[in-house]
């Protein structure tokens, strides 16, 4: 029997939300398998916010998705600081953009997909998995499906804890992210929340593993004095206005993307399974990639199956989904690597490398044509 559904997506979260809503636009029939609670619900306080670029901003208006102006922060300047003197300034203006990227709360954005994805009729929210011509795995990079399916994720641990939380500061931040490298071989970054004018800003701190028992067990007092040593006074006093979360840091990478269904008739009816977001890939945070990666994953994923060629294959044709594989990690490579280097770069405390990292940043910052190339490639441009 015809399974009833064309795509299985398992996960719920911002890229298996996305993904449905696109594939349904086009009239596909989407089972999408959520375990979590509501977005909302849990009962704890969320404190993520990614920065998303304009690839994703324009997949997220595409679905009708994209948060409202007081959760979606415009940056039009990002400032970086080294640790002994390198700087590097990123100005919306000079690109002839209205912003780099937006900042954007994630309980907001999660209710906005959620919301969306009751409306369309085209998609079954079920509770666990279905039969489909594709499934397409978005648990995140805990996913027990691509164990299931004996998936090879490949590893490689920084020894950094990320702290988030929230903060309010003495002085607006002027829609402006800001990033501070020590040379303890932290990495603290300032994200403007709020819209325009507004005073609250999302900290993520990557630091050593050792460094964090101590800063953990601090008193949100302490903590916000930390913070505001760590941020150099950048925006005057800080207050600590949510919890403190934290997660272990590391760069992964699924050896394989896509293959067919265990059990699966390759003859009579062919079903196969691909991997998309942190699923299929995880980078450190320190530019803020991460999730941008994921909602690349979907448009390219979204068409691919929707295009011209898709129109005389099966969803399940492996041939096509090894396309989308080829193209994604060809696309994650230079940005897995870039990412490295600059963890390793300044995670590292000896004199010769400290020299180095500054001097680069200091050239860098007047290198002109490699800047703005580099500053477009994170802005989502070629992505």
């Amino acid at each position: 029997m015809a399974s009833e559904f064309d795509v299985c997506i398992r996960g719920a979260g911002i890229v298996g939300r996305t993904l449905a809503l696109l594939l349904a636009r086009e009239r596909m029939r989407v089972a999408l398998v959520d375990t979590a609670p509501s977005p909302g619900n849990s009962g704890h306080g969320d404190v993520r916010a990614y920065a998303l670029n304009q690839l994703s901003r324009e997949v997220l208006q595409s679905v009708r998705s994209w948060p409202e102006n007081a959760y979606a922060t415009p940056v039009t300047r990002m400032d970086v600081y080294g640790d002994a003197g390198g700087e590097v300034h990123f100005e919306a203006e000079r690109q002839g953009v209205d912003a780099l990227n937006w900042i954007v709360d994630v309980p907001a954005l999660e209710a906005q997909l959620a919301a969306a994805v009751r409306y369309q009729p085209m998609v079954e929210v079920v509770a666990s998995p279905v039969n489909a011509s594709l499934t397409v795995v978005c648990e995140g990079r805990h996913s027990r499906t691509r164990e299931e399916f004996g998936v090879e994720f490949a590893t490689m641990p920084y020894h950094q804890t990320a702290i988030a939380t929230r903060v309010q500061c003495e002085v607006p931040h002027g829609q402006a992210a800001r990033q501070w490298f020590s040379p303890a071989g932290d990495i603290l970054a300032f994200l403007p929340l709020g819209g325009v004018g507004a005073s609250e800003v999302a900290v993520v701190w990557s630091l050593p593993e050792k460094q964090v028992p101590a800063l953990k067990a601090l008193a949100d007092a302490e903590f916000a004095d930390a913070l505001q040593s760590a941020s150099q006074g950048a925006l005057g006093r800080l207050t600590v206005v949510a919890e403190r979360a934290a997660w272990p840091l590391q760069q992964s990478v699924a050896r394989q993307w896509c293959g067919p269904m265990p059990g699966s008739d390759a003859l009579r009816e062919p079903a196969s399974w691909v991997l998309a977001g942190d699923s299929a890939h995880a980078v450190h945070p320190l530019a803020g990639q991460g999730l941008n990666l994921g909602m690349a994953d979907v448009a390219a994923l979204a068409r691919l199956l929707t295009g011209e060629d898709a129109r005389w294959r099966h969803l399940g044709d492996l041939r096509l989904l090894r396309r989308y594989e080829r193209e994604r990690k060809a696309r994650l490579a230079p940005i897995g690597l870039a990412m490295d280097g600059i963890q390793q770069l300044f995670t590292r405390a000896e004199l010769p490398l400290a020299n180095l990292r500054n001097w680069g940043m200091s050239g860098f910052e007047r290198s002109g044509p490699l800047k703005a190339w580099v500053t477009r490639q994170a802005m989502g441009v070629n992505f």
